[in-house]
């Protein structure tokens, strides 16, 4: 039997997220609280890769009854805007040292699997139905801008960079880390707005939400 899985909702009339409490990155969107959740249980056998690289116990198969929600909360723009933008109370929880590493560790892993994904995938992706979408390459520059923002949130300043400079992605990987592997309190982050467990989501969040898009995308 699969445990209980603690998830929080963040819902707008036009689209509800539905996010994992203790797995950054496990996050799925829909247009009601029901298909979100579908969503979410629908994208575990997904999932079992990030956590397998930290060599974490999940459940290949999850039903939407495995899911508990703990927590409801209006969403907003952001929201309807298509980014679980919202951080909850679960995500103010204090944590030590060991479950930060826990957190860290699964955002490394959301990291390494779309560096991966990108790698593999081919730079033309298959266009949406109105012939939209980025190719590979402005996937992988928006994911950087993108991660260099979060920094940012995170307390951190990171000089621009180009989006193939490994070295100067790895510096700011390893800096955000750093900053989440930290036993926190459960307050915003550098006087901001995102506690740890909020940044740990919404990196990890943004990277996986990407590395499925492409691969979706790919012929």
């Amino acid at each position: 039997m699969t445990r209980s899985i603690a998830v929080t909702i963040e819902h707008t009339p036009k689209k509800t997220f539905a996010t994992a409490a203790d797995w950054p990155g496990w996050s799925r969107v829909g247009k009601t609280d029901e298909l979100a959740l579908e969503a979410l249980a629908a994208y575990a056998p997904r999932y079992v890769a990030i956590a397998e690289a930290e060599h974490r116990r999940f459940a290949s198969t999850v039903a939407v009854d495995d899911l508990d929600v703990v927590e409801r909360n209006a969403g907003g723009s952001g929201t309807e805007f298509g980014v679980p933008s919202r951080p909850t109370d679960q995500d103010a929880r204090p944590m030590d040292a060991t479950e930060a590493a826990r957190l860290a560790g699964l955002v490394g892993a959301a990291w390494s699997y779309f560096d991966r994904t990108a790698a593999a995938a081919p730079e033309e992706l298959r266009k949406g139905p109105r012939g939209g979408g980025r190719n590979t390459s402005k996937v992988v520059a928006h994911v950087m801008e993108s991660d260099r923002a979060y920094a940012h949130e995170i307390g951190l300043k990171v000089r621009e960079f180009a989006p193939d400079d490994a070295a100067a992605i790895a510096a700011m990987r390893t800096a955000m880390l750093d900053v989440l592997r930290a036993a926190r309190s459960g307050e915003p982050l550098a006087g901001r707005r995102w506690p740890a467990r909020y940044a740990a989501h919404r990196i990890a969040w943004h990277a996986l939400d990407h590395a499925w898009e492409i691969e979706d995308r790919t012929e």
